[in-house]
C-alpha cells in the first residue's frame, strides 16, 4: 500500500476527467451526482469524493495535447513508482514522462496504453495538505 499523503484519496484507482470549464463541471457533479469537493487548485484541478471513492477533475479545453485519444485518464497509486516505470519501459510502453517528484507529495510517471488511454502511476512520498503546495482544502 502506498505511503500516506492527505492530498491523495485513500483509493488505489482514481479516474481523471477533463472538462472545458472546471467550475461548471464541479457544480454539475456536485448537484447531479452528489460529489463533494475535497480540494481545489485554482481553475485547473480539483479532487472530488463520493461515498469513499474519488475522482480528479481537470480543466482541458479541446482535445488532449499529448496525442492521446481520450480526455479520460486513470491514476493508479503504487508502492514503488520507479520500479513500476522501469517495468513499463522494459516492456516497450510509450512513456509520456519519466518519474517526477511533484510539490503535492507525489512521485509520478505517465504512459499511454495500446488504445491511446493515458495512465499516471503515483507514489506518495510526502504527507501534504493542499495548502502546503498552493491548493485549498474543502472537504478532506
Amino acid at each position: 500500500m502506498p505511503n500516506t499523503n492527505r492530498t491523495m484519496p485513500p483509493g488505489t484507482m482514481i479516474p481523471v476527467l477533463a472538462y472545458d470549464d472546471l467550475h461548471v463541471a464541479i457544480e454539475w457533479l456536485s448537484r447531479v451526482f452528489g460529489f463533494s469537493v475535497r480540494w481545489i487548485a485554482g481553475d485547473h484541478r480539483a479532487q472530488m469524493s463520493l461515498e469513499g471513492g474519488a475522482i480528479a477533475v481537470t480543466r482541458q479545453p479541446g482535445p488532449p495535447p499529448d496525442g492521446s485519444l481520450s480526455t479520460i485518464s486513470i491514476m493508479v497509486r503504487v508502492s514503488d513508482v520507479t520500479q513500476h516505470y522501469e517495468r513499463a519501459q522494459q516492456q516497450g510502453a510509450k512513456i509520456l514522462h519519466a518519474p517526477i517528484d511533484f510539490p503535492y507529495g507525489e512521485r509520478q510517471y505517465t504512459v499511454v496504453d495500446l488504445n491511446g488511454y493515458v495512465w499516471t502511476f503515483s507514489q506518495s512520498v510526502h504527507d501534504m495538505i493542499p495548502e502546503d503546495w498552493g491548493g485549498q482544502s474543502v472537504n478532506l
